[in-house]
């Protein structure tokens, strides 16, 4: 079996800060719908958009659909059948009483794709999204095809050394700006914006590492996307490359979310644009008896 690491260095390229609302531009397509699903005790809201192989999108810490995937989500919906979540407490999904885990999480998704009728799909997830995509890996192997994980670590020590010292300090002002705005434009409620604040910086101040025996059980090909200024530190994202049995790797110029234009970074078109047609490939190519 042949496994590649993509290493990218684009040279100089003009980064302008995006000034445009993002938007689905899929609100009106007949391919494209939105729901609530009971599951888990959840209302769960999800969206989607387009036809094809299935493509579950799972949000960052904090976030909405729009901020993490407003940019790429179009693209996308070209090619694949596109389920769209909002996980517990955020956004138009309600907070409920119990705790935020990413093990929850990953059930709460394995649920929503029951109740959608969707065997198996591909899962893309972003940041604290990816958490929830390793541990759907681990928890639904039957219910996942490829999984692409993008900024995440699945140990403490993979994150950058500040990282730990600014979870242990976060408070609300200091949540993006954009995040909040965001939130409160799907759900108009400021107290259920704070506790979803509080709620994602509990889970992460109280972080627990999958162990490498878990991590190896992954058998789902699997694309680990990082920035080369990321949150996540290049060295551990090389260690989780070499210790899933199945995976490819990129290392993209840029921050926490820029190859994918995620709302609170600069948008850099023709990087999205590499970014989507990698993983567009990597989705595309078919899984070998090796694999």
């Amino acid at each position: 079996m042949v496994r590649t690491i993509i290493l990218i260095t684009l040279t100089a390229l003009t980064i302008s800060c995006c000034t445009a609302q993002t938007t689905t531009n899929n609100e009106n397509k007949e391919d494209s719908i939105s729901g609530y699903a009971p599951v888990n005790g959840l209302k769960m809201y999800y969206e989607i958009h387009g036809t094809g192989t299935p493509l579950v999108l799972i949000h960052g810490g904090g976030s909405t659909i729009q901020t993490t995937f407003g940019r790429v989500l179009n693209d996308f919906a070209k090619t694949h059948k596109v389920i769209a979540v909002e996980l517990q407490a955020h956004g138009r999904t309600a907070d409920i009483d119990r705790p935020l885990s990413f093990e929850q999480d990953a059930d709460d998704v394995a649920a929503l794709l029951k109740y959608l009728g969707i065997d198996k799909a591909d899962i893309f997830g972003f940041s604290n999204g990816a958490s929830t995509t390793l541990q759907l890996a681990i928890r639904h192997p039957e219910q996942v095809n490829k999984i692409i994980v993008a900024s995440t670590f699945y140990k403490k020590d993979g994150a950058q050394p500040w990282f730990w010292g600014f979870m242990a300090k976060a408070t609300f002002e200091g949540m993006p700006q954009p995040l909040k705005d965001a939130f409160l434009k799907e759900n108009s409620d400021t107290n259920a914006l704070h506790k979803m604040c509080q709620r994602d910086i509990t889970r992460m101040q109280s972080f627990s590492d999958i162990s490498e025996e878990l991590m190896k059980t992954i058998k789902a090909p699997a694309f680990i996307i990082i920035g080369d200024a990321d949150v996540v530190r290049p060295e551990h994202a090389v260690e989780m490359y070499r210790l899933l049995p199945h995976a490819k790797l990129a290392i993209l110029p840029g921050g926490h979310g820029e190859y994918i234009g995620e709302i609170t970074t600069s948008q850099d078109s023709t990087l999205i644009a590499a970014t989507v047609s990698m993983i567009n490939k990597f989705l595309n190519e078919p899984i070998t008896k090796a694999n």
